[in-house]
C-alpha cells in the first residue's frame, strides 16, 4: 500500500451499516498498512521500553565498577537510540500513509455516491452535511484509522515495563504493574461525557456549515431584500453556539489529559518513595531504583496514547456514522432490488418509457408534455423517470438519529422502476441507465470553467454546440460572456463562467444548462419547467427549438406552460399521483376542467362562469352584484 497507488480504480463496497462496521471495514482494507505500522511501532516502542534496564545496567556496572560491563552497555544503548530512531521514523512515515489513504478512500466513496444519486442526495442529505462529511469528517476517520497501530504498538511497550519490572526488580515490578491499569482505566468514566459533548458540537457545526453555505448561495437575493444583516446575525449566534460548544467539549478533555498526567505522576512519587525506602533497607540495588524510576517515567509516552486512541475513536465515530448513512443511501430499496441489477442487456433504441406507478406513458420518438398541479409531485416524477425511485419522507434535512442501516428509516420505496422499451432502469448498470435517461431538474448546476468546458460532456454527437445553444436561444447570453470575458477573448466558447453561474441572471444559467442537455442528446431527455425563468417570447422560442432538435427523440417535458404545452405531440394530466387525461393541448383544455385551472391559472368561481350561457351569465353576475 502507497500513497502512489491512490486514487484506487475501485476503493471497495463499504460496510455502511453502522459507524463502527464502516470504520472496521477500513482497518480490513488497510490491514497490511497496518501490520506494518505496527512492526515499526513495536520497534519504536520496544526501544522506550527496554532504555530504563538498560540504564539501570549501567549505574550497577558503573557501582560495581566494573568497566567491561559498562563498555556493553554503551553499546547496547547505541542499538536502543537506533532501534528508537528508526522505528520512530518508520512509524510516522507508515501512519501517515494509512491516515491519508482512509481519508482518500472515504472520499472516493462519497464521490461515487454523488455521482451515483446525482441532485437526488440533496433531497435526503442536506447540503452543508454533505460538505461537513467530505472534508471535516474525513480527517477524523482517517485520524482513528492511523492511530490505532500506534496505540497497540504502546500497549505492547507499557506491557513490555510493566512485565520487565517485575522480573527486574519484583518488589516494585508488583506496585507498576497493579498501576498502571489503573491509570490507563481512569479516564473511561469520562468518555461517555466527553463523547456526548463533541457530538454536540459537530452537530452545531454542521448545522453553521449550512446556514453558511445557504447564505451564500442566495447572496444575490439576500442583497436585493436589505437582508444581509439578519442572516450575519443568524450565522454569528450559530457560531457563538458552536464556539461555546467546542469550550465545553474541551474542557471534559482537558480533564481527562489532566489526568493522565496527574495519576502517573503520582505512581512516580510512589514508586521514588517506596524504592528509596527499599534501598536504604538494602532490599534492592541503586541500579533497580534507577531503572523502576526510569520505567514509570517513559511510561508517560506510551500512555499518551491511551488518551489519544479514546480521543480519535470519540471523534471519529460520529463522523464515521455520518459517512454510513450518506454511503448507504441507494437508487432503490436494497431489500427490493432484483438480483440481477446490472447484468440485464441495454434495451433496444426506440423503446417507449413507462412509469407503473403513475401509468405515464412517453412514446419513442415523440415530444411529451406532463401537466403535474403539484410542482413536488413533478420533481419526484422527473427524479423517478430518471432512475431514482427512493424518495426522502422528511424533506432530507440530514438532522435526527441515524440507524445506518440501509437508509430505510429515512427512505422507502417510491413505486416499481420506469421501464425503457420493456426493460426496468433499476436492472440497468447505472452508467447505462444515465446514457440513455438524461433528467434536467429545475435547478440546473453550472460548473465554472469556460462554456466550450460546460458544453464538452459525454454525448452521442449528433448535435453541435452550437446547434444546442441556437435551440437554447443562448445568443444574449453568448454576448453577456463576452462583455464580461477579459481582453483577448473573441470566441464566447472561451469565456468564463464563474462559480454556479452566480454572474449571470436565473434565466440564462437555464438555458445554458438546457443547452448542455441537449448536447448530450440521450435516448431519452427529462426536463422539469427548463423554461421558468424566461419571458413568454423566448418561451416559445424555446419550445420551437426543442421540438426541432429533438425530432425523432423521446422528450418529456414537465411543465405547464400553454407555450410549451402547445407545442408537444402529446399532454399527460398527472392527478392524485396517476394519469387523468392524455391528448392534445388544445382536446384537454376544451374536455378537462381541471387541466384547464392548472394551466390558465382560473380560479373555481371563473370556470363556473365560463360554462354558463348568456342568460346565467346575466343572473349570476346580478346575484354577484346585488351579494356585494
Amino acid at each position: 500500500m502507497q500513497i502512489s497507488d491512490l486514487p484506487y480504480p475501485d476503493p471497495g463496497v463499504p460496510d455502511a451499516r453502522s459507524g463502527p462496521r464502516f470504520l472496521l471495514w477500513l482497518g480490513r482494507g488497510q490491514l497490511g498498512g497496518q501490520l506494518k505500522s505496527l512492526a515499526w511501532g513495536m520497534l519504536h516502542f520496544g526501544g522506550v521500553a527496554e532504555l530504563p534496564y538498560a540504564v539501570g545496567l549501567g549505574v550497577d556496572a558503573v557501582v560495581d565498577r566494573e568497566p567491561n560491563r559498562l563498555l556493553v552497555v554503551g553499546g547496547l544503548l547505541v542499538l536502543i537510540g537506533v532501534a528508537i530512531s528508526v522505528g520512530d521514523a518508520m512509524l510516522h512515515r507508515t501512519a501517515v500513509t494509512n491516515w491519508i489513504t482512509a481519508a482518500a478512500r472515504v472520499q472516493q466513496l462519497l464521490a461515487r455516491k454523488t455521482a451515483e444519486l446525482g441532485s437526488a442526495l440533496t433531497r435526503r442529505v442536506a447540503a452543508g452535511e454533505v460538505v461537513a462529511v467530505s472534508t471535516g469528517d474525513v480527517e477524523k476517520i482517517g485520524w482513528f484509522v492511523e492511530a490505532v497501530s500506534r496505540f497497540l504498538a504502546a500497549v505492547f511497550a507499557v506491557v513490555l515495563v510493566c512485565v520487565g519490572l517485575v522480573f527486574y526488580a519484583p518488589e516494585l515490578g508488583v506496585v507498576v504493574a497493579v498501576g498502571v491499569p489503573l491509570i490507563a482505566l481512569a479516564s473511561l468514566p469520562l468518555l461517555p461525557r466527553a463523547t456526548r459533548r463533541a457530538d454536540v458540537q459537530r452537530e452545531k457545526a454542521g448545522r453553521a456549515t449550512e446556514l453558511a453555505s445557504d447564505t451564500v448561495a442566495g447572496l444575490r437575493v439576500l442583497r436585493g431584500i436589505g437582508g444581509e444583516e439578519l442572516f450575519l446575525g443568524r450565522y454569528r449566534e450559530a457560531s457563538q453556539e458552536v464556539r461555546r460548544a467546542a469550550v465545553r467539549s474541551a474542557r471534559m478533555w482537558a480533564l481527562i489529559s489532566a489526568i493522565q498526567v496527574v495519576l502517573p505522576g503520582l505512581l512516580l512519587i510512589t514508586v521514588v518513595w517506596y524504592g528509596a525506602s527499599l534501598a536504604l533497607d538494602g532490599r534492592i540495588a541503586v541500579g533497580e531504583l534507577v531503572a523502576a524510576f526510569s520505567a514509570v517515567a517513559t511510561l508517560l509516552y506510551p500512555l499518551r496514547h491511551f488518551e489519544e486512541i479514546a480521543m480519535a475513536y470519540s471523534f471519529s465515530r460520529p463522523s464515521a456514522k455520518r459517512a454510513a448513512r450518506v454511503l448507504s443511501l441507494t437508487r432503490t430499496d436494497p431489500a427490493e432490488r432484483p438480483a440481477q441489477a446490472g447484468t440485464v442487456e441495454e434495451p433496444a433504441a426506440g423503446g417507449d418509457l413507462y412509469d407503473p406507478r403513475t401509468g405515464l406513458l412517453a412514446p419513442a420518438g415523440r415530444f411529451t408534455a406532463v401537466v403535474c398541479g403539484d410542482p413536488d409531485l413533478a420533481g419526484r416524477l422527473a427524479e423517478r423517470l430518471g432512475g431514482h425511485a427512493m424518495e426522502d419522507r422528511d424533506g432530507g434535512d440530514g438532522g435526527g438519529e441515524e440507524e445506518g442501516a440501509g437508509g430505510t428509516d429515512r427512505d422507502a420505496k417510491d413505486g416499481p422502476s420506469v421501464l425503457l422499451g420493456g426493460v426496468a432502469l433499476d436492472d440497468l448498470a447505472l452508467d447505462t441507465a444515465r446514457r440513455l435517461v438524461l433528467v434536467q431538474d429545475k435547478d440546473p448546476v453550472l460548473l465554472s470553467g469556460t462554456l466550450r468546458e460546460l458544453l464538452d460532456v459525454p454525448a452521442s454527437g449528433a448535435v453541435e454546440s452550437g446547434a444546442a445553444l441556437a435551440a437554447a436561444q443562448c445568443a444574449d447570453v453568448l454576448d453577456a460572456l463576452l462583455q464580461s470575458a477579459p481582453d483577448g477573448v473573441e470566441d464566447p466558447m472561451d469565456a468564463r463562467i464563474t462559480e454556479r453561474g452566480r454572474s449571470l441572471s436565473g434565466g440564462q444559467r437555464q438555458r445554458l444548462a438546457l443547452a448542455r442537455s441537449l448536447v448530450t442528446d440521450p435516448e431519452v431527455l427529462v426536463l422539469d419547467e427548463p423554461t421558468s425563468a424566461v419571458d413568454s417570447h423566448t418561451e416559445a422560442r424555446i419550445a420551437d427549438g426543442i421540438a426541432a432538435l429533438r425530432g425523432g427523440r423521446t422528450t418529456v417535458v414537465l411543465a405547464s406552460s400553454p407555450l410549451l404545452l402547445d407545442r408537444a405531440d402529446r399532454v399527460v394530466l398527472i392527478d392524485g399521483g396517476t394519469v387523468a387525461a392524455v391528448g392534445t393541448h388544445r382536446e384537454l383544455l376544451h374536455r378537462e376542467p381541471l387541466y384547464r385551472a392548472v394551466v390558465t391559472r382560473e380560479t373555481d368561481e371563473e370556470q363556473r362562469l365560463a360554462g354558463l350561457g348568456l342568460t346565467e351569465l346575466e343572473e349570476a353576475l346580478t346575484e354577484i352584484e346585488e351579494s356585494a
